[in-house]
């Protein structure tokens, strides 16, 4: 194959017409989704692990009283993100999320790269809470005077005999047989589960504010100020379920209204929230004194309010879970769309009769969180997973730039303000954001995506559903053109 050729492979574009047009009806995803439903499993997505364990943790090891800032900054490229999110929502609202927008405004390799990137992260992201959730069960266990072996208690190196984190292995397998049911139970349980979730934090907010003692938030930066941003890549897992959330878009009744709404209502809602509960949490303690597991709890705990300490505790399993949840329904969405499309082998694309959802898909990604929330540190899959949805963040931002340009008259139900100055703001955020974490994250996701290119140009290229139709969008159809005008002597 030449090199013109291989290059109108990796360039060509999905069409927005194959798009609306995803095979058998018997093999598509059930629509059952309304507005507050996706809202709720973006709320879901978003709050849980950042506020019960993550923001405890940042506090007490990287940023001390100043998370609040980190929450701010991760915020603010969230909030550029999910503007670019929502109008591509608006436009494309089918499975997959980033992997498919790349797909259809930067090409196959784009989009491949993307979805690859996806299915690790959001598999680490499912592990990295439910070792959170994992947290607050031991916290709980404590304070009935339940004493269980070491070695099930946590990964190697998290604790003296710590082997394995068996109950954080329970709660991705038991989040996997949930989806597994379809996603109409889905949205019922994150209905409820959400609405306990924002309760508990108004709770914590109420009950906390009393006890906030001012002499806390001094000194403020206690590993200095460029701690901060350290801090805000390392709590950014925390502000992005919403992307999650969008990947569930053909599953909803209509998806390109209910979508954009969603996407901004739920990161707004996270955001206060978030903002109110670290605040709080690091005026009840001391930042040396915070817990890095079950942060609340234990605050609550050091002020004589045990009782509410444990309702933190139950409440957190609750909510946490959710997370678990629209993560791991995430990136059963991405794997689906990516073999539909044949990019991988569409044996996993193949969804229950009854139930209309991947279960193939859905269990393969529950044992591979499990596995990892049983072995790893949290904090080392906290940074794996950030490094790979801030490329992301990029890859979207400098989608809807291109969009822009090349379909300037397609329909969009919402268009997000100030373009190209807040895709610009998502791009540089998160550029900043991937600089702050350790080269030992880089060395991780550089190896994954070899690994993908391997993937691509061994299976996926020549099985594209593109390359055996002999469809494409404007890129590969421009190459072709190109190509035969050269071919001709012109």
């Amino acid at each position: 194959m030449s090199i013109a050729e291989l290059r109108i492979q990796m360039l060509r574009r999905k069409p927005m017409g194959q798009v609306d047009d995803e095979g058998p009806a018997d093999e598509q995803l059930a629509r059952s989704l309304g507005l507050w439903q996706l809202t709720a499993i973006g709320v879901g997505g978003i709050i849980g692990a950042g506020i019960f364990t993550l923001a405890g943790a940042v506090a007490h090891s990287v940023t001390g009283p100043s998370v609040l800032i980190s929450f701010l900054i991760a915020g603010v490229a969230s909030a550029a993100a999910a503007l670019c999110y929502a109008e591509f929502a608006g436009m494309v609202p089918k499975a997959g999320s980033a992997y498919t927008y790349g797909y259809v405004s930067l090409g196959e390799i784009a989009g491949w790269f993307i979805g690859w990137d996806l299915l690790l992260e959001y598999i680490a992201v499912a592990a990295v809470v439910a070792i959170g959730v994992s947290g607050y069960f031991r916290f709980l266990l404590g304070q009935v005077d339940v004493t269980l072996p070491d070695w099930m208690m946590g990964a190697h190196g998290t604790g003296d005999g710590h082997v394995v984190d068996v109950f954080a292995m329970l709660f991705c397998l038991g989040t996997a047989w949930l989806l597994s049911r379809g996603i109409k139970s889905v949205g019922r349980f994150e209905t409820v589960a959400v609405g306990i979730k924002v309760a508990l934090v108004v709770l914590i907010v109420v009950l906390g504010v009393f006890h906030i003692d001012s002499a806390n938030y001094t000194p403020y930066f206690p590993f200095g100020q460029g701690a901060v941003w350290t801090g805000a890549a390392t709590v950014f897992f925390a502000v992005f379920g919403y992307d999650a959330m969008s990947t569930a878009a053909e599953e909803s009744r209509d998806g390109k209204k209910h979508l954009p709404k969603a996407i901004l209502y739920s990161l707004a809602i996270a955001m206060v929230l978030y903002v109110l509960a670290t605040l709080v949490l690091t005026g009840m303690q001391k930042y040396t004194e915070i817990s890095p597991t079950s942060g609340f709890s234990t605050a609550f705990e050091s002020v004589g309010m045990p009782g509410i300490a444990n309702i933190i505790a139950i409440g957190a399993i609750v909510g946490i879970v959710t997370v678990v949840l629209t993560f791991m329904l995430g990136v059963t969405r991405v794997w689906y769309a990516m073999s539909r499309d044949g990019l991988l082998p569409e044996w996993f694309a193949k969804t229950h009769p009854v139930r209309k959802v991947p279960t193939r898909v859905t269990w393969i990604v529950g044992i591979g969180a499990a596995v990892m929330a049983g072995l790893l540190d949290i904090t080392v899959v906290a940074e794996l997973t950030n490094i790979g949805i801030l490329m992301a963040f990029i890859v979207v931002s400098v989608a809807v730039i291109v969009l822009r340009r090349t379909r300037p008259d397609e329909p969009r139900e919402f268009k997000l303000p100030f373009m190209p100055v807040v895709p610009l703001i998502g791009i540089g955020f998160s550029l900043y954001l991937i600089w702050s974490l350790p080269w030992q994250t880089w060395v991780r996701f550089l190896v994954w995506l070899v690994v993908g290119l391997v993937v691509y140009f061994a299976y996926s290229r020549t099985h594209s559903k593109l390359e055996r139709t002999g469809t494409a969008g404007a890129i590969g159809t421009l190459s072709v053109d190109i190509n035969k005008r050269d071919s001709e002597g012109h």
